[in-house]
C-alpha cells in the first residue's frame, strides 16, 4: 500500500486526494493540521482520508483487508478509540524504569521559571489571546521589532500560569525555532495582514498569528478586506521599512502564509537572525520580568 502522512488540513488533503493520479496508487491518507475528527473517512478519487483530532485524545485505528491481485484495499474498518484510563494494562517493567529518572526530572521540570500576575489563557489560535499578547510583546521587545507575527499554532496549550515552571513552558512553546529580524516596507505589511485575515485562512488550516502591543488591526468580512493597520500609534506608511520577527516556520512558507517572497522579505535591508532558538530567548524573558501580565485589548478587530 502506498500511504501519505500529510500536515495541511483536511479540506486540504480532499483536494490533494482529486489531484492526483489513479495510476499512481495512492491509497491512504492520514492528514493532519486541522484537528479535524472523522467519524468514518472520506472516500476522494478512491482515496481514503483520516484524521484523529488533535493530541492524545484518541487514536485513529483502521484494520484493513488487502486484496493480493489487485494490491489495494478491498475492505476496511475504521475506529476513533478514546485514550483513557484503563485502556491498556501498564507494564510493571517500564513503570519502573520511568520511575526511576523521576526525581532527576521533577527537579529540573518541576523549577519555577517565573509567576504571572493573572493565567494567561490561548483558547484558539484564529483570534486574539493574552498569552499570544503576552509571547508576542515579549519577543518584540527582546529582538526590538516593531511588528512581532508569532504563529499563534507554536502556542500548544489553552492557558499558562500564574505559576510557570520549566515543564509548563516547554510543553506549551515546544518549538526550538529560529526567530529572524526582516526589514519590509508598509506596503507589504499591509498585504500581508490582508492575507492571513481572510475568514478563509481563519477556517482552520490556515496560519494564523499574535501581534505585538503596538499593532492595531482592523479586518472587514462582509468587505473582505483590511481596513485599517497602525504600528506605534500610528497608521502604516506604505513606503517606511518596519522591522518584523518571524520565527523560521513562518519565513519559510511566507509564500503561502503571508504572500510575501523571501526576496521581497529581503528587499529593503538584509535580514538578521536574532536567535537560533526562539524558545530560550522567551524563556529569558520570562524568567527575568515577573509579575507579568498582558490582557485582550483589540490588536486584532473582525468586523462583520
Amino acid at each position: 500500500l502506498t500511504v501519505l502522512l500529510t500536515h495541511i488540513g483536511y479540506e486540504s488533503d480532499c483536494e490533494l486526494a482529486a489531484m492526483l493520479n489513479p495510476a499512481w496508487g495512492i491509497d491512504l491518507i492520514i492528514g493532519g493540521h486541522s484537528h479535524t475528527v472523522l467519524e468514518q473517512p472520506a472516500l476522494v478519487n478512491n482515496i481514503l482520508i483520516a484524521q484523529a483530532g488533535v493530541g492524545t485524545d484518541q487514536i485513529g485505528r483502521f484494520d484493513i483487508t488487502i486484496d493480493d491481485a489487485t494490491n489495494s484495499i478491498a475492505e476496511y474498518r475504521w475506529q476513533l478509540v478514546p485514550i483513557e484510563q484503563g485502556i491498556a494494562e501498564p507494564d510493571a517493567q517500564l513503570e519502573a524504569f520511568i520511575e526511576s529518572y523521576k526525581q532527576v526530572v521533577d527537579d529540573k521540570y518541576n523549577s519555577i521559571v517565573t509567576k504571572l500576575a493573572v493565567k494567561h489563557t490561548h483558547p484558539a489560535r484564529t483570534i486574539e489571546t493574552s498569552l499570544g499578547n503576552l509571547f508576542a510583546d515579549a519577543l518584540a521587545d527582546s529582538a526590538e521589532l516593531d511588528v512581532m507575527l508569532l504563529g499563534s499554532g507554536s502556542i500548544r496549550h489553552e492557558e499558562l500560569g500564574p505559576i510557570v515552571t520549566l515543564g509548563a513552558y516547554l510543553s506549551c512553546f515546544p518549538y526550538a525555532d529560529s526567530l529572524t529580524r526582516f526589514y519590509v516596507r508598509g506596503a507589504a505589511l499591509r498585504r500581508m495582514f490582508a492575507h492571513w485575515m481572510r475568514p478563509e485562512n481563519r477556517s482552520g488550516e490556515g496560519e494564523c498569528y499574535q501581534v505585538n502591543g503596538g499593532v492595531r488591526a482592523e479586518y472587514s468580512e462582509s468587505g473582505r478586506r483590511l481596513l485599517a493597520l497602525g504600528v506605534g500609534g500610528q497608521p502604516i506608511q506604505d513606503d517606511r521599512v518596519y522591522a518584523l520577527g518571524l520565527q523560521g516556520y513562518q519565513a519559510g512558507g511566507s509564500q503561502a502564509f503571508l504572500d510575501i517572497s523571501a526576496e521581497e522579505l529581503a528587499e529593503a535591508r538584509s535580514p538578521r537572525v536574532i536567535s537560533t532558538n526562539v524558545q530560550n530567548v522567551l524563556l529569558e524573558y520570562l524568567r527575568e520580568h515577573q509579575n507579568l501580565r498582558r490582557d485582550l485589548d483589540n490588536r486584532l478587530v473582525y468586523l462583520p
